[in-house]
């Protein structure tokens, strides 16, 4: 399987937490922007940059020392009195997947795991869209969870410098957990786990980060071929065209939809719009995900053609009001021309679809349609789930954790976690690799994307064979036009290596320091831009120029220039990553 393309995106200033500009994240410290702190770092990268081929020398011994396929499990011992391992696992609110905290595979791990090494596990719930607010109330009630994780690095550096994580020593990790470490050593993620100095962290791996083929934008074919398409429209020119004319066909009255107009700000990527090669402190300054860049011409020129599709009627007018399960059922009863989200082998939106339109013909975006400047797009984070360990936890305890991740990375254990139980949950092709039974929805029904909330704590995505058999066993086979959408996303992933190769996979830049201005600002920055970006969707296309300046300052004085001078200021001190050169 081919492993990513762009390992070397950025290189490194220093060793000490990457805070990953992702999602909400927080932070509260700024001790080391210090010189002394900044001496500290770099005397930290020297030795780094030292062991850093040691590093992986040492995993390959202890692979060698104890197979490929080392099971440190098989001498373990039970503990002499039990333990309790509380893991958290994300709620999401979706209805018809079983309990999370008490279920069939819960019950598994138990059975498996648990009993065996005479410990407790327990799932501890956790709101996936209020993550920080859960954990923030287990903290204050002294209740946390062993293993706290989540995705987003400001998030997880925000629970070191509040106290909620204790620091750890990598070679005792190592001692416990060998497979799960020297996945990370192989994966280069040693450099992000330490902030300020400390080490806090392991990583889940994260396959493909900078190529990912799994969440797909399905347009309506039918609808382009009828007003004279043959091919999805590639650039921002051939997209007005092709809606003015599907409207003008009474084919759909805002064929632009909601999809990329939801109130939030995700799907507020400018990074097509941006100038390539990039200024190294503007991406250090405006580049991130976390807190959107209003003030940053990328910015604007996304703002602007999201102001001429609204005044245009190609999206729809009321966007504001409209949210994911609305979105999805515009798509599917045709008042919009794409909806977009992650190939699984049920996939609701797609079988509506096919269901409510018969003769609908539909095709996938591709990865190189130019709607800015490029076909520039964010990469994911060069890891996946991001681990620390609770400051309560006793040494048993924390022993337990790792063990818990040793085991879920065995081979058996993770393909059952991932797969389920053969002739239930998945069949073997004749190939000889599983497939997934898009239906099942008996007794050992799995969780949220094939219970993927236990598993990611190893790794981010199923992996079995060649990216072709990966999404042939994971889209749906029996849709109308299964076998065609599936060469698509094929396409789209072939497409996406020879684009992240030229260097169109924009990764963030990672701040080895916690950010007190992003912590004290996020929040209410990224609730002020929903407020100035909708007004500056809405307004008559010849207001735009002058209100996005009055919003820029706005903005500015609610706290953002305050983050990008922090930015700036991290990047001079020499606590970022720096662009490839």
């Amino acid at each position: 399987m081919r492993k990513n393309t762009l390992r070397k995106t950025v290189s490194m200033a220093l060793v000490g937490a990457m805070a990953v500009g992702a999602m909400a994240g927080c932070g509260s410290d700024s001790a080391t922007t210090t010189a002394a702190a900044t001496e500290k770092a770099t005397e930290a990268q020297e030795d780094t940059t030292k062991a850093d081929s040691t590093e992986k020398e040492d995993a390959e011994e202890t692979k060698a020392e104890s197979g490929d396929s080392a099971d440190a499990t098989a001498e373990w011992e039970p503990f002499a009195e039990n333990v309790t391992l509380r893991v958290p696992v994300y709620d999401r609110g979706q209805e018809g997947v079983p309990n999370v905290s008490d279920n069939y595979w819960t019950k598994w791990i138990q059975e498996n795991f648990g009993d065996k090494y005479n410990i407790t596990v327990e799932f501890e719930p956790i709101t996936r869209t209020d993550v920080m607010t859960d954990y923030a109330l287990l903290a204050s009630s002294e209740n946390l969870p062993t293993i706290l994780m989540e995705y987003d690095y400001p998030k997880v550096s925000q629970w070191a410098n509040d106290g909620y994580l204790t620091t750890i020593n990598l070679d005792d990790f190592k001692e416990v957990a060998p497979t799960y470490y020297n996945n990370m050593v192989e994966n280069d993620q040693l450099q992000y786990s330490a902030i300020n100095g400390e080490t806090y962290f392991v990583f889940a791996e994260r396959p493909y980060y900078n190529t990912n083929y799994s969440y797909q934008t399905f347009v309506r074919m039918d609808w382009l071929e009828e007003v004279g398409y043959d091919h999805v429209p590639a650039t921002r020119e051939e997209y007005v065209d092709a809606m003015t004319k599907i409207m003008e066909a009474g084919l759909c009255e805002h064929p632009g939809g909601d999809q990329q107009m939801l109130t939030g700000v995700g799907s507020d990527q400018n990074h097509a719009y941006r100038t390539l090669p990039m200024d190294e402190t503007e991406w250090a300054m405006y580049g991130d995900y976390n807190i959107p860049s209003l003030g940053w011409e990328p910015n604007k020129e996304l703002l602007k053609q999201k102001n001429e599709d609204y005044n245009a009627g190609i999206s729809n007018p009321e966007y504001y009001i409209t949210d994911t399960e609305t979105a999805k059922a515009n798509f599917v009863n045709g008042n919009s021309y794409s909806y977009a989200g992650y190939i699984a082998a049920d996939m609701d939106f797609l079988t509506s679809f096919y269901e409510q339109n018969p003769d609908g013909k539909l095709a996938i975006q591709p990865t190189d349609a130019v709607y800015g400047e490029t076909s520039a797009w964010r990469a994911d984070n060069p890891f996946g789930m991001i681990l620390g360990f609770s400051s309560t936890a006793t040494e048993d305890e924390l022993k337990a954790a790792w063990m818990y991740l040793e085991w879920m990375s065995q081979e058996e254990n993770l393909f059952t976690m991932q797969w389920g139980i053969e002739g239930e949950n998945f069949n073997y092709n004749e190939e000889g690799l599983p497939v997934s039974v898009s239906d099942y929805s008996g007794d050992y029904t799995q969780g949220y994307s094939n219970s993927k909330d236990y598993w990611c704590a190893v790794i981010e995505t199923r992996n079995a064979g060649t990216v072709e058999q990966i999404i042939d066993q994971t889209f749906p086979s029996d849709l109308p036009q299964s076998d065609e959408l599936k060469e698509q996303i094929l396409e789209f992933y072939n497409t996406r290596v020879e684009l992240a190769e030229e260097g169109l996979g924009l990764v963030d830049c990672y701040f080895g320091t916690v950010l007190d201005a992003e912590t004290d600002n996020s929040t209410a920055l990224t609730e002020l831009y929903i407020q100035l970006r909708d007004e500056l969707t809405m307004c008559a296309p010849e207001e735009f120029d002058a209100k996005y300046e009055e919003a820029v300052q706005e903005y500015l004085d609610a706290g953002y220039q305050d983050v990008i001078d922090a930015r700036k200021e991290a990047l001079e001190n020499g606590q970022t990553t720096k662009l490839a050169e």
